[in-house]
């Protein structure tokens, strides 16, 4: 950490900010005073000035995240205010489940392309009409790990190492999360009834996500093999996965025949 660049990044933000309500007398400087941002941040006053001073010892990331609910830092400057402290960002209390509205229109953008987007725990929570034809029971059943280790539905003839990666994002999760009840009952749940689940959870794999090749067969658009590569939102612990097949082939005439027309429904 350099106290330096954090005391100057502190000290910027402060002056930037202005007070929510006036106290009818004139500033000589401009911004909120120490005060009210160690008051906004829960802390002594003493202990901001040292870190403006560059003379605090390197803050938690507790500490870190009061100062930036304190200074209304948007998405970058906390970031930035989390790298110069040499700290993580602290973790919400629960997984996040809402999809920007940019990544939404990324996926309506990629009609040839079947997509979706996966929370920390593998919920489906946001799909094109392509991904919806090609995956199936979606609605029914939207959370991939448990469909793959309970119901059998696995969307792809192999497997292709997902129950690995599943299981290191599930353990990652269940470490950032763990007041989240959701995720909890899904890991109570796999952990009773999957053998599977139960064997790879206790070798903790610590598998990425990458580019794969999958097996499909698919009940009416039959045998395809598809590319699976993931991208990710690391700020909001999230997927976006990219199935496609290879182009002028066999594979991609068939994948776009799963494509929904206005007037027909999607198989299932």
């Amino acid at each position: 950490m350099s106290k330096t660049d954090l005391a100057a990044f502190l000290r910027d933000r402060r002056r930037r900010m202005q007070p929510a309500d006036s106290d009818g007398c004139s500033r000589r400087t401009p911004g909120l005073r120490r005060e009210e941002v160690a008051g906004r941040a829960h802390m002594s006053v003493e202990y901001y000035t040292r870190l403006e001073q560059g003379r605090g010892a390197q803050p938690s990331p507790r500490i870190l995240q009061s100062l930036s609910v304190a200074l209304g830092l948007d998405r970058a400057d906390r970031a930035r205010l989390f790298a110069l402290g040499a700290a993580s960002p602290m973790p919400p209390p629960t997984i996040p489940r809402t999809v920007r509205p940019h990544i939404r229109e990324m996926l309506r953008r990629m009609p040839t392309t079947a997509a979706i987007v996966t929370a920390a725990d593998y919920d489906v929570i946001a799909c094109n009409p392509l991904a919806d034809a090609l995956l199936g029971h979606l609605a029914v059943e939207p959370n991939l790990a448990r469909r793959y280790f309970l119901t059998g539905r696995h969307w792809s003839e192999h497997a292709d190492g997902f129950a690995e990666v599943a299981v290191g994002r599930l353990r990652a999760a269940a470490t950032r999360y763990p007041a989240d009840d959701d995720l909890g009952r899904l890991l109570h749940q796999l952990h009773e009834c999957s053998d599977a689940f139960r064997t790879l959870w206790a070798e903790e794999p610590t598998h990425l996500p990458g580019h794969r090749v999958k097996t499909v067969d698919h009940p009416s658009a039959g045998r395809m093999r598809l590319s699976c590569d993931v991208l990710l939102v690391p700020e909001d612990d999230q997927q976006v996965v990219l199935i496609t097949a290879e182009p002028g082939s066999r594979d991609e005439r068939a994948l776009a025949s799963l494509a929904p027309v206005p007037g027909r429904r999607s198989q299932p």
